[in-house]
């Protein structure tokens, strides 16, 4: 009986959403008009042949990229939900993390030259309006989520979810040009000062404020 012939097996092929997260990263490192197909091929370890076969063209792959982050806001607020007992942690945490992709002051700047884009071209903003209208929708429901849970006062929280996000592209623009300290710790100190007067006085706090008042009524 022959032997038989030991084939190796066939090389696991780069997924979409590989190259979709690769082109992310050379987003962060290069503006519009310098990233280039082979920047995103060599990021992501195929051929530019490749990126030409499935997307046809760089603007093609930046819309695709782009859309993700519409399909994603959803999934992205529940896990941090899921991750944080507090709604308002998990919402500041939440917006800290997505800052991570303008972390310098440099990607920053690429962010910006990217939403110039966004704001010019329609169909990129219109990924960029559904993005921002997304964003809102799942951040009103974790204040409300908030307000339930005793974390907020009673509130408008639709106003309340337009404040926030204005609050978080302002505090991104005012670290890059100050660039004290990093972007998390600057935004995340804005977040939680327009927060503070929402904010109901926690468990520990009102049990030290009655002990405080029973205290004076013994003095008096």
């Amino acid at each position: 009986m022959g032997r038989l012939a030991t084939m190796s097996p066939r090389p696991r092929e780069t997924s979409d959403q590989a190259i979709l997260a690769a082109t992310m990263r050379v987003m962060q490192r290069r503006g519009p008009a310098q990233l280039t197909l082979g920047d995103v091929a060599k990021e992501a370890g195929v051929v530019p042949a490749t990126l030409i076969q499935r997307f046809g063209t760089k603007r093609q792959l930046l819309l695709t990229t782009c859309k993700t982050g519409v399909a994603d806001v959803a999934a992205q607020f529940v896990a941090a939900r899921a991750k944080y007992k507090s709604p308002v942690k998990a919402l500041v945490e939440l917006y800290v993390e997505c800052s991570s992709f303008a972390a310098t002051p440099e990607s920053m700047a690429n962010g910006l030259a990217y939403l110039q884009n966004d704001l010019t071209d329609p169909e990129f903003r219109a990924i960029t309006l559904a993005q921002f209208k997304a964003m809102k929708r799942e951040t009103r429901k974790l204040l409300e989520q908030a307000v339930a849970a005793g974390e907020l006062r009673k509130c408008d929280t639709g106003e309340l979810a337009r404040l926030f996000q204005q609050v978080n592209g302002g505090s991104m623009l005012d670290w890059a040009v100050f660039r004290e300290g990093k972007l998390a710790d600057w935004l995340r100190t804005d977040l939680e000062a327009l927060l503070g007067p929402y904010r109901r006085p926690s468990k520990s706090r009102q049990q030290l404020h009655r002990g405080a008042r029973k205290r004076l009524v013994k003095k008096a």
